[in-house]
Protein backbone atom coordinates (compact mmCIF):
# COMPACT_ATOMS: atom_id res chain seq x y z
CA UNK A 1 0.00 0.00 0.00
CA UNK A 2 2.76 2.46 0.90
CA UNK A 3 4.57 1.65 -2.34
CA UNK A 4 1.43 2.36 -4.34
CA UNK A 5 0.89 5.66 -2.55
CA UNK A 6 4.48 6.68 -3.23
CA UNK A 7 4.18 5.78 -6.90
CA UNK A 8 0.97 7.79 -7.14
CA UNK A 9 2.64 10.77 -5.43
CA UNK A 10 5.54 10.60 -7.88
CA UNK A 11 3.27 10.19 -10.88
CA UNK A 12 4.74 6.77 -11.69
CA UNK A 13 2.74 3.87 -13.14
CA UNK A 14 1.94 1.16 -10.59
CA UNK A 15 4.83 -1.31 -10.31
CA UNK A 16 3.87 -4.76 -11.52
CA UNK A 17 5.64 -8.05 -10.91
CA UNK A 18 7.75 -9.42 -8.06
CA UNK A 19 8.90 -7.48 -5.03
CA UNK A 20 12.57 -6.35 -5.10
CA UNK A 21 15.05 -8.02 -2.77
CA UNK A 22 17.70 -6.19 -0.75
CA UNK A 23 21.20 -7.48 -0.06
CA UNK A 24 22.65 -5.44 2.80
CA UNK A 25 26.20 -4.62 3.85
CA UNK A 26 28.10 -5.78 0.77
CA UNK A 27 31.82 -4.98 1.30
CA UNK A 28 33.35 -3.22 -1.71
CA UNK A 29 37.19 -3.27 -1.64
CA UNK A 30 39.19 -0.12 -2.31
CA UNK A 31 42.79 -0.10 -3.63
CA UNK A 32 44.18 0.81 -0.19
CA UNK A 33 42.47 -2.14 1.49
CA UNK A 34 39.56 -0.18 2.98
CA UNK A 35 36.13 -1.70 2.44
CA UNK A 36 33.04 0.43 1.81
CA UNK A 37 29.62 -1.02 2.61
CA UNK A 38 26.79 -1.07 0.07
CA UNK A 39 23.20 -2.29 -0.20
CA UNK A 40 21.85 -3.75 -3.44
CA UNK A 41 18.19 -3.52 -4.42
CA UNK A 42 17.10 -5.68 -7.37
CA UNK A 43 14.25 -7.71 -8.78
CA UNK A 44 14.66 -11.49 -8.42
CA UNK A 45 16.67 -13.25 -11.12
CA UNK A 46 20.23 -13.95 -12.13
CA UNK A 47 20.42 -12.17 -15.47
CA UNK A 48 22.84 -9.20 -15.62
CA UNK A 49 21.16 -5.79 -15.49
CA UNK A 50 22.29 -2.15 -15.49
CA UNK A 51 22.98 -0.49 -12.13
CA UNK A 52 22.09 2.88 -10.68
CA UNK A 53 24.83 3.80 -8.19
CA UNK A 54 24.18 6.23 -5.35
CA UNK A 55 27.11 7.12 -3.10
CA UNK A 56 26.12 8.89 0.12
CA UNK A 57 27.69 10.03 3.41
CA UNK A 58 24.27 10.20 5.11
CA UNK A 59 23.59 6.52 5.69
CA UNK A 60 21.83 3.81 3.72
CA UNK A 61 18.79 3.75 6.01
CA UNK A 62 17.81 7.36 5.56
CA UNK A 63 14.35 8.02 4.12
CA UNK A 64 15.78 9.54 0.94
CA UNK A 65 18.06 6.54 0.33
CA UNK A 66 15.27 4.08 1.08
CA UNK A 67 12.91 5.83 -1.33
CA UNK A 68 15.53 5.88 -4.04
CA UNK A 69 16.69 2.29 -3.59
CA UNK A 70 13.32 0.63 -3.28
CA UNK A 71 11.45 2.79 -5.77
CA UNK A 72 14.05 2.46 -8.51
CA UNK A 73 14.26 -1.30 -8.02
CA UNK A 74 10.49 -1.68 -7.95
CA UNK A 75 10.39 -0.08 -11.40
CA UNK A 76 13.03 -2.37 -12.85
CA UNK A 77 16.18 -0.39 -12.01
CA UNK A 78 18.80 -2.29 -10.04
CA UNK A 79 20.22 0.10 -7.46
CA UNK A 80 23.33 0.08 -5.27
CA UNK A 81 23.50 2.43 -2.28
CA UNK A 82 27.01 2.85 -0.91
CA UNK A 83 28.16 4.62 2.23
CA UNK A 84 31.15 6.81 1.48
CA UNK A 85 34.46 6.29 3.26
CA UNK A 86 34.30 6.66 7.03
CA UNK A 87 30.50 6.79 7.28
CA UNK A 88 27.90 4.31 8.54
CA UNK A 89 30.10 1.22 8.65
CA UNK A 90 32.40 1.96 5.72
CA UNK A 91 36.09 1.86 6.62
CA UNK A 92 38.57 4.72 6.64
CA UNK A 93 38.17 8.38 7.64
CA UNK A 94 35.46 10.63 6.24
CA UNK A 95 37.43 13.50 4.73
CA UNK A 96 34.74 15.30 2.75
CA UNK A 97 35.51 16.02 -0.92
CA UNK A 98 38.99 14.51 -0.88
CA UNK A 99 38.76 10.80 -1.78
CA UNK A 100 35.51 10.52 -3.71
CA UNK A 101 37.30 10.29 -7.05
CA UNK A 102 39.49 7.35 -6.08
CA UNK A 103 36.74 5.54 -4.17
CA UNK A 104 34.12 6.19 -6.84
CA UNK A 105 36.28 4.94 -9.69
CA UNK A 106 37.14 1.78 -7.72
CA UNK A 107 33.47 1.19 -6.93
CA UNK A 108 32.39 1.47 -10.57
CA UNK A 109 35.19 -0.87 -11.67
CA UNK A 110 34.02 -3.38 -9.03
CA UNK A 111 30.38 -3.06 -10.11
CA UNK A 112 31.23 -3.80 -13.73
CA UNK A 113 32.94 -7.02 -12.68
CA UNK A 114 29.88 -8.38 -10.82
CA UNK A 115 27.89 -11.13 -12.56
CA UNK A 116 24.62 -9.27 -11.85
CA UNK A 117 25.82 -6.07 -13.64
CA UNK A 118 25.72 -5.89 -17.44
CA UNK A 119 28.42 -3.20 -17.47
CA UNK A 120 26.06 -0.25 -17.78
CA UNK A 121 26.12 2.14 -14.79
CA UNK A 122 24.27 5.40 -14.13
CA UNK A 123 24.48 7.60 -11.04
CA UNK A 124 21.88 9.60 -9.15
CA UNK A 125 21.46 11.73 -6.04
CA UNK A 126 21.53 15.26 -4.72
CA UNK A 127 23.91 17.67 -2.96
CA UNK A 128 26.98 15.73 -1.72
CA UNK A 129 25.63 12.74 -3.65
CA UNK A 130 25.96 14.91 -6.74
CA UNK A 131 29.57 15.69 -5.87
CA UNK A 132 30.31 11.97 -5.85
CA UNK A 133 29.01 11.86 -9.44
CA UNK A 134 31.16 14.77 -10.66
CA UNK A 135 34.15 13.17 -8.92
CA UNK A 136 34.11 10.16 -11.25
CA UNK A 137 32.09 10.81 -14.41
CA UNK A 138 34.68 12.88 -16.32
CA UNK A 139 37.49 10.40 -15.62
CA UNK A 140 36.04 7.09 -16.82
CA UNK A 141 37.29 5.53 -20.05
CA UNK A 142 33.92 3.83 -20.44
CA UNK A 143 31.35 6.57 -19.77
CA UNK A 144 28.41 6.34 -17.42
CA UNK A 145 24.98 5.97 -18.99
CA UNK A 146 23.42 8.96 -17.19
CA UNK A 147 24.06 11.52 -14.46
CA UNK A 148 21.27 12.89 -12.27
CA UNK A 149 22.63 16.01 -10.60
CA UNK A 150 20.29 17.43 -7.97
CA UNK A 151 21.26 20.66 -6.19
CA UNK A 152 24.99 20.23 -6.70
CA UNK A 153 27.94 21.45 -8.77
CA UNK A 154 31.25 20.35 -10.27
CA UNK A 155 33.06 22.43 -7.64
CA UNK A 156 32.03 23.41 -4.12
CA UNK A 157 34.80 25.90 -3.33
CA UNK A 158 32.84 28.91 -4.59
CA UNK A 159 30.05 27.84 -2.24
CA UNK A 160 32.40 27.47 0.72
CA UNK A 161 33.82 30.97 0.09
CA UNK A 162 31.38 33.00 -2.06
CA UNK A 163 33.08 36.22 -3.12
CA UNK A 164 36.09 35.15 -1.06
CA UNK A 165 34.13 35.13 2.23
CA UNK A 166 33.67 32.04 4.41
CA UNK A 167 29.99 30.98 4.38
CA UNK A 168 29.77 30.52 8.15
CA UNK A 169 26.08 29.66 8.51
CA UNK A 170 26.14 26.86 5.94
CA UNK A 171 29.57 25.52 6.90
CA UNK A 172 28.82 25.33 10.64
CA UNK A 173 25.36 23.86 9.98
CA UNK A 174 26.73 21.10 7.77
CA UNK A 175 29.66 20.41 10.09
CA UNK A 176 27.29 19.97 13.03
CA UNK A 177 25.09 17.68 10.94
CA UNK A 178 27.85 15.32 9.82
CA UNK A 179 29.59 15.50 13.18
CA UNK A 180 26.64 14.02 15.05
CA UNK A 181 24.70 12.17 12.35
CA UNK A 182 25.67 8.70 13.56
CA UNK A 183 24.80 9.43 17.17
CA UNK A 184 21.78 7.99 18.92
CA UNK A 185 18.56 9.88 18.08
CA UNK A 186 20.49 12.12 15.67
CA UNK A 187 17.70 11.91 13.10
CA UNK A 188 15.04 13.25 15.46
CA UNK A 189 14.15 16.98 15.76
CA UNK A 190 16.24 18.60 18.47
CA UNK A 191 15.43 22.29 19.07
CA UNK A 192 18.07 22.53 21.81
CA UNK A 193 20.79 21.32 19.44
CA UNK A 194 19.55 23.63 16.66
CA UNK A 195 19.77 26.61 19.01
CA UNK A 196 23.22 25.57 20.17
CA UNK A 197 24.46 25.24 16.60
CA UNK A 198 23.16 28.68 15.67
CA UNK A 199 24.80 30.23 18.73
CA UNK A 200 28.08 28.54 17.76
CA UNK A 201 28.17 30.51 14.50
CA UNK A 202 29.20 33.58 16.53
CA UNK A 203 32.04 31.77 18.28
CA UNK A 204 35.49 33.30 17.94
CA UNK A 205 37.71 32.07 16.58
CA UNK A 206 35.40 30.45 14.07
CA UNK A 207 37.57 27.31 14.00
CA UNK A 208 36.15 26.51 17.44
CA UNK A 209 32.53 26.60 16.33
CA UNK A 210 32.38 22.81 15.98
CA UNK A 211 33.22 22.22 19.64
CA UNK A 212 30.85 25.02 20.64
CA UNK A 213 28.06 23.38 18.61
CA UNK A 214 28.39 19.66 19.31
CA UNK A 215 31.17 19.33 21.89
CA UNK A 216 33.84 17.88 19.60
CA UNK A 217 35.95 18.78 16.61
CA UNK A 218 34.70 18.09 13.10
CA UNK A 219 37.47 17.60 10.57
CA UNK A 220 35.55 19.35 7.79
CA UNK A 221 35.13 22.57 9.77
CA UNK A 222 38.81 22.58 10.59
CA UNK A 223 39.63 22.14 6.90
CA UNK A 224 37.19 24.75 5.62
CA UNK A 225 38.29 27.41 8.11
CA UNK A 226 42.04 26.77 7.91
CA UNK A 227 42.07 26.94 4.10
CA UNK A 228 39.95 30.05 3.51
CA UNK A 229 42.69 32.42 2.43
CA UNK A 230 43.44 33.36 -1.22
CA UNK A 231 45.88 31.14 -3.10
CA UNK A 232 45.33 28.05 -0.97
CA UNK A 233 45.04 25.01 -3.27
CA UNK A 234 43.90 22.60 -0.54
CA UNK A 235 40.56 22.04 -2.25
CA UNK A 236 42.00 21.59 -5.77
CA UNK A 237 41.41 17.79 -5.79
CA UNK A 238 37.69 18.40 -5.20
CA UNK A 239 37.31 20.85 -8.10
CA UNK A 240 36.13 19.08 -11.27
CA UNK A 241 35.00 22.19 -13.15
CA UNK A 242 37.87 21.97 -15.66
CA UNK A 243 36.42 18.67 -16.89
CA UNK A 244 32.83 19.80 -17.40
CA UNK A 245 33.02 20.47 -21.15
CA UNK A 246 34.62 17.08 -21.82
CA UNK A 247 31.78 15.14 -20.17
CA UNK A 248 29.85 13.03 -22.70
CA UNK A 249 27.37 11.39 -20.32
CA UNK A 250 23.73 12.57 -20.61
CA UNK A 251 22.92 14.97 -17.75
CA UNK A 252 19.76 16.09 -16.00
CA UNK A 253 19.75 18.74 -13.25
CA UNK A 254 17.31 20.03 -10.64
CA UNK A 255 17.89 23.06 -8.44
CA UNK A 256 16.09 25.99 -6.79
CA UNK A 257 16.36 29.77 -6.88
CA UNK A 258 17.30 29.77 -3.17
CA UNK A 259 19.71 26.86 -3.37
CA UNK A 260 23.27 27.55 -2.25
CA UNK A 261 24.65 25.89 -5.43
CA UNK A 262 22.45 27.76 -7.93
CA UNK A 263 25.23 29.92 -9.43
CA UNK A 264 27.75 27.10 -9.74
CA UNK A 265 25.20 24.65 -11.10
CA UNK A 266 24.06 27.05 -13.81
CA UNK A 267 27.71 27.62 -14.77
CA UNK A 268 28.02 23.87 -15.26
CA UNK A 269 24.83 23.82 -17.32
CA UNK A 270 26.02 26.63 -19.57
CA UNK A 271 29.38 24.97 -20.13
CA UNK A 272 27.81 21.62 -20.98
CA UNK A 273 25.38 23.31 -23.38
CA UNK A 274 28.16 25.33 -25.04
CA UNK A 275 30.06 22.07 -25.62
CA UNK A 276 27.02 20.58 -27.35
CA UNK A 277 26.23 18.08 -24.58
CA UNK A 278 22.46 18.85 -24.49
CA UNK A 279 21.90 18.89 -20.70
CA UNK A 280 18.51 19.69 -19.20
CA UNK A 281 17.68 21.59 -16.01
CA UNK A 282 14.64 22.32 -13.85
CA UNK A 283 14.74 25.33 -11.50
CA UNK A 284 11.97 25.78 -8.95
CA UNK A 285 11.14 28.22 -6.13
CA UNK A 286 13.00 26.13 -3.58
CA UNK A 287 15.79 26.18 -1.01
CA UNK A 288 18.33 23.36 -0.62
CA UNK A 289 16.60 20.09 0.24
CA UNK A 290 13.22 21.74 0.72
CA UNK A 291 10.53 19.04 0.99
CA UNK A 292 8.46 20.76 -1.71
CA UNK A 293 11.25 20.06 -4.20
CA UNK A 294 11.58 16.33 -3.56
CA UNK A 295 8.78 15.18 -5.87
CA UNK A 296 10.25 17.09 -8.81
CA UNK A 297 13.76 15.87 -8.03
CA UNK A 298 12.76 12.22 -7.65
CA UNK A 299 10.52 12.09 -10.71
CA UNK A 300 13.18 13.84 -12.79
CA UNK A 301 15.90 11.39 -11.81
CA UNK A 302 13.77 8.24 -11.98
CA UNK A 303 12.46 9.23 -15.40
CA UNK A 304 15.92 10.06 -16.70
CA UNK A 305 17.61 6.81 -15.66
CA UNK A 306 14.58 4.84 -16.92
CA UNK A 307 15.01 6.50 -20.31
CA UNK A 308 18.73 5.76 -20.54
CA UNK A 309 18.84 2.30 -18.95
CA UNK A 310 15.44 0.83 -19.83
CA UNK A 311 14.67 2.67 -23.04
CA UNK A 312 11.54 4.37 -21.61
CA UNK A 313 11.69 7.74 -23.39
CA UNK A 314 8.22 8.91 -22.29
CA UNK A 315 9.55 11.33 -19.65
CA UNK A 316 12.25 12.96 -21.80
CA UNK A 317 10.76 16.41 -22.36
CA UNK A 318 11.93 18.62 -25.20
CA UNK A 319 12.77 21.94 -23.49
CA UNK A 320 16.34 22.01 -22.09
CA UNK A 321 15.41 24.67 -19.49
CA UNK A 322 12.29 24.64 -17.35
CA UNK A 323 12.09 27.35 -14.71
CA UNK A 324 9.60 28.83 -12.27
CA UNK A 325 8.94 32.56 -12.59
CA UNK A 326 8.53 33.73 -9.01
CA UNK A 327 5.89 36.37 -8.40
CA UNK A 328 3.96 35.15 -11.42
CA UNK A 329 3.33 31.55 -10.31
CA UNK A 330 4.22 30.22 -13.76
CA UNK A 331 6.55 27.61 -15.21
CA UNK A 332 8.37 28.65 -18.38
CA UNK A 333 10.32 26.60 -20.92
CA UNK A 334 13.39 27.86 -22.79
CA UNK A 335 15.93 26.47 -25.21
CA UNK A 336 18.92 27.89 -23.34
CA UNK A 337 20.16 29.64 -20.22
CA UNK A 338 20.04 32.52 -19.78
CA UNK A 339 17.11 33.38 -22.05
CA UNK A 340 17.42 36.49 -24.19
CA UNK A 341 16.95 39.66 -22.14
CA UNK A 342 17.87 43.33 -22.07
CA UNK A 343 20.72 44.23 -19.71
CA UNK A 344 19.21 47.25 -17.94
CA UNK A 345 21.25 49.37 -15.50
CA UNK A 346 19.65 50.87 -12.41
CA UNK A 347 21.85 53.61 -11.00
CA UNK A 348 22.31 54.41 -7.33
CA UNK A 349 21.57 57.89 -6.11
CA UNK A 350 21.07 59.17 -2.54
CA UNK A 351 18.28 56.95 -1.26
CA UNK A 352 17.13 56.12 -4.78
CA UNK A 353 17.49 53.61 -7.58
CA UNK A 354 16.77 54.73 -11.13
CA UNK A 355 17.38 53.69 -14.77
CA UNK A 356 18.38 57.31 -15.52
CA UNK A 357 22.01 58.48 -15.33
CA UNK A 358 23.28 59.51 -11.88
CA UNK A 359 23.67 63.12 -10.77
CA UNK A 360 26.39 64.83 -8.72
CA UNK A 361 26.12 63.69 -5.12
CA UNK A 362 28.15 63.06 -2.03
CA UNK A 363 29.07 59.45 -1.29
CA UNK A 364 26.96 57.49 1.14
CA UNK A 365 28.79 56.44 4.28
CA UNK A 366 28.49 53.88 7.05
CA UNK A 367 30.75 52.03 9.46
CA UNK A 368 30.95 48.26 9.73
CA UNK A 369 31.93 47.06 13.20
CA UNK A 370 33.03 43.40 13.45
CA UNK A 371 32.08 43.48 17.14
CA UNK A 372 28.47 44.14 16.04
CA UNK A 373 28.33 42.68 12.53
CA UNK A 374 25.48 43.59 10.21
CA UNK A 375 22.95 40.74 10.39
CA UNK A 376 21.07 39.17 7.52
CA UNK A 377 17.81 37.30 7.14
CA UNK A 378 16.73 34.73 4.58
CA UNK A 379 18.56 33.68 1.45
CA UNK A 380 20.11 30.41 0.26
CA UNK A 381 20.76 28.71 3.59
CA UNK A 382 20.89 25.06 4.63
CA UNK A 383 18.96 25.64 7.84
CA UNK A 384 17.03 28.29 9.73
CA UNK A 385 14.97 31.15 8.24
CA UNK A 386 15.60 30.60 4.54
CA UNK A 387 14.40 32.00 1.22
CA UNK A 388 12.45 35.28 1.31
CA UNK A 389 12.08 37.18 4.57
CA UNK A 390 11.02 40.63 5.72
CA UNK A 391 14.18 42.76 5.76
CA UNK A 392 12.71 45.58 7.85
CA UNK A 393 14.96 45.18 10.90
CA UNK A 394 18.14 44.99 8.82
CA UNK A 395 17.23 47.99 6.66
CA UNK A 396 16.73 50.18 9.73
CA UNK A 397 20.33 49.77 10.87
CA UNK A 398 22.85 52.60 10.54
CA UNK A 399 25.40 50.28 8.89
CA UNK A 400 23.10 49.55 5.91
CA UNK A 401 22.46 51.87 2.95
CA UNK A 402 19.13 51.51 1.18
CA UNK A 403 18.36 52.61 -2.39
CA UNK A 404 14.71 52.37 -3.43
CA UNK A 405 13.18 52.84 -6.88
CA UNK A 406 9.86 54.39 -7.86
CA UNK A 407 6.68 52.35 -7.92
CA UNK A 408 6.56 50.21 -11.03
CA UNK A 409 3.97 51.19 -13.59
CA UNK A 410 3.89 47.68 -15.04
CA UNK A 411 5.11 44.21 -14.14
CA UNK A 412 8.88 43.79 -14.47
CA UNK A 413 10.19 40.29 -15.25
CA UNK A 414 13.84 39.70 -14.39
CA UNK A 415 15.25 36.40 -15.69
CA UNK A 416 18.96 35.68 -15.84
CA UNK A 417 22.26 36.72 -14.32
CA UNK A 418 22.57 39.82 -12.14
CA UNK A 419 25.56 41.93 -11.21
CA UNK A 420 26.32 45.15 -9.38
CA UNK A 421 29.21 47.56 -9.89
CA UNK A 422 29.89 49.45 -6.68
CA UNK A 423 32.50 52.17 -6.33
CA UNK A 424 33.63 51.85 -2.75
CA UNK A 425 36.44 52.98 -0.45
CA UNK A 426 37.20 51.91 3.09
CA UNK A 427 39.52 53.75 5.43
CA UNK A 428 41.51 50.59 6.25
CA UNK A 429 41.54 48.89 2.84
CA UNK A 430 39.68 45.86 4.20
CA UNK A 431 35.97 45.40 3.76
CA UNK A 432 33.16 43.24 2.39
CA UNK A 433 30.65 44.59 -0.09
CA UNK A 434 27.28 42.89 0.41
CA UNK A 435 24.62 43.70 -2.17
CA UNK A 436 21.01 42.54 -1.88
CA UNK A 437 18.09 43.10 -4.26
CA UNK A 438 14.68 43.27 -2.59
CA UNK A 439 11.05 43.46 -3.68
CA UNK A 440 9.07 46.11 -1.76
CA UNK A 441 5.34 45.47 -1.90
CA UNK A 442 2.46 47.93 -1.62
CA UNK A 443 2.51 47.71 2.19
CA UNK A 444 6.22 48.52 2.33
CA UNK A 445 7.39 45.00 3.21
CA UNK A 446 10.87 44.46 1.75
CA UNK A 447 11.62 40.83 0.78
CA UNK A 448 14.99 39.63 -0.44
CA UNK A 449 15.16 38.25 -3.98
CA UNK A 450 18.88 37.66 -4.56
CA UNK A 451 22.24 38.87 -3.30
CA UNK A 452 26.02 38.55 -3.47
CA UNK A 453 29.18 39.51 -1.61
CA UNK A 454 32.79 40.39 -2.42
CA UNK A 455 35.76 40.63 -0.03
CA UNK A 456 38.15 43.54 -0.50
CA UNK A 457 41.71 43.59 0.74
CA UNK A 458 44.32 46.37 0.71
CA UNK A 459 45.42 46.87 -2.88
CA UNK A 460 42.33 45.14 -4.30
CA UNK A 461 42.22 44.80 -8.06
CA UNK A 462 40.36 47.71 -9.63
CA UNK A 463 41.33 50.37 -7.09
CA UNK A 464 42.30 53.83 -8.37
CA UNK A 465 44.83 56.36 -7.06
CA UNK A 466 42.37 57.56 -4.42
CA UNK A 467 41.83 54.04 -3.10
CA UNK A 468 38.36 53.72 -4.61
CA UNK A 469 37.62 50.17 -5.75
CA UNK A 470 35.30 49.35 -8.63
CA UNK A 471 33.83 46.28 -6.96
CA UNK A 472 31.94 43.95 -9.30
CA UNK A 473 29.60 41.81 -7.23
CA UNK A 474 27.84 38.84 -8.82
CA UNK A 475 24.41 38.15 -7.35
CA UNK A 476 22.79 34.75 -7.67
CA UNK A 477 20.72 34.37 -10.85
CA UNK A 478 16.96 34.51 -10.57
CA UNK A 479 13.64 34.49 -12.38
CA UNK A 480 11.32 36.93 -10.65
CA UNK A 481 8.34 39.13 -11.45
CA UNK A 482 8.27 42.47 -9.65
CA UNK A 483 4.58 43.33 -9.70
CA UNK A 484 3.08 46.61 -10.81
CA UNK A 485 2.97 48.97 -7.83
CA UNK A 486 5.98 47.32 -6.18
CA UNK A 487 9.43 48.92 -5.93
CA UNK A 488 12.96 47.68 -6.44
CA UNK A 489 15.26 48.12 -3.48
CA UNK A 490 19.02 47.65 -3.19
CA UNK A 491 20.75 47.13 0.14
CA UNK A 492 24.46 47.83 0.58
CA UNK A 493 26.31 46.74 3.70
CA UNK A 494 29.74 45.67 4.93
CA UNK A 495 28.58 42.21 5.97
CA UNK A 496 25.72 39.75 6.31
CA UNK A 497 26.23 37.77 9.51
CA UNK A 498 26.12 34.87 10.33
CA UNK A 499 25.58 33.86 6.72
CA UNK A 500 29.08 35.15 5.97
CA UNK A 501 32.05 35.46 8.30
CA UNK A 502 32.51 38.94 9.72
CA UNK A 503 35.38 40.92 8.21
CA UNK A 504 37.82 41.54 11.07
CA UNK A 505 39.55 44.36 9.20
CA UNK A 506 42.99 42.81 9.67
CA UNK A 507 45.34 40.44 7.87
CA UNK A 508 44.71 37.76 10.50
CA UNK A 509 43.51 34.47 8.89
CA UNK A 510 39.82 33.92 9.53
CA UNK A 511 40.28 30.59 11.34
CA UNK A 512 42.14 32.24 14.22
CA UNK A 513 40.93 35.87 14.11
CA UNK A 514 39.33 37.19 17.30
CA UNK A 515 40.00 40.92 17.46
CA UNK A 516 38.81 43.31 14.78
CA UNK A 517 38.88 46.89 13.49
CA UNK A 518 35.82 48.88 12.37
CA UNK A 519 35.87 49.99 8.72
CA UNK A 520 34.35 53.22 7.44
CA UNK A 521 32.78 52.79 3.99
CA UNK A 522 32.18 55.38 1.30
CA UNK A 523 29.85 54.39 -1.55
CA UNK A 524 30.16 56.64 -4.60
CA UNK A 525 27.24 57.19 -6.99
CA UNK A 526 28.05 60.21 -9.15
CA UNK A 527 28.61 60.57 -12.94
CA UNK A 528 32.34 59.83 -12.58
CA UNK A 529 31.72 56.76 -10.40
CA UNK A 530 28.25 55.49 -11.37
CA UNK A 531 27.51 52.62 -9.01
CA UNK A 532 24.75 50.50 -10.51
CA UNK A 533 22.80 47.29 -10.53
CA UNK A 534 22.36 45.57 -13.90
CA UNK A 535 19.20 43.51 -14.36
CA UNK A 536 18.32 41.11 -17.19
CA UNK A 537 14.87 42.42 -18.10
CA UNK A 538 12.84 39.80 -19.95
CA UNK A 539 10.36 41.05 -22.53
CA UNK A 540 8.52 37.74 -22.98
Amino acid sequence: MLDRLLDRYLGLPPAEGPVPTATKGIPVPMPDGVRLLADRYALPGDEPRPVVLIRTPYGRKSLFSKIFGETLARHGLQTVLQSTRGTFGSGGEFRPFHLEKEDGLATIAWLREQPWCDGRVAMAGASYLGHTQWAVAPYLDEPLEALCLGVTASEFVSTFYPGGVLAVDNMVSWSALIGRQEGRFAGLPNPWQTKKTRQAMAHLPISGADVAAIGEQVRFLQDVTEHAEPGDDFWAPSDHSAEVASLTTPVTMVTGWYDLFISAQLRDFKELAAAGRAPRITIGPWAHGEPASLKTLLTDQIGFVSAHLLGDKAQLRQAPVRLYLQGAGRWLDFDSWPPKSDATPYFLRPGGLSPTEPVESKPGTFTFDPADPTPTVGGPLLTGARKQRDNKIVEQRRDVLVFTGDRLKRDLDVIGEISALVYVRTDIGHGDVFVRLCDVDGRGVSRNVTDGILRLRPGSTGSDVDGVVAAEVHLDPTAYRFRRGHRLRLQLAGGAFPRFARNHGTDEPVFRAVEGKPARFEIFHDPARPSRLTLPVFAG
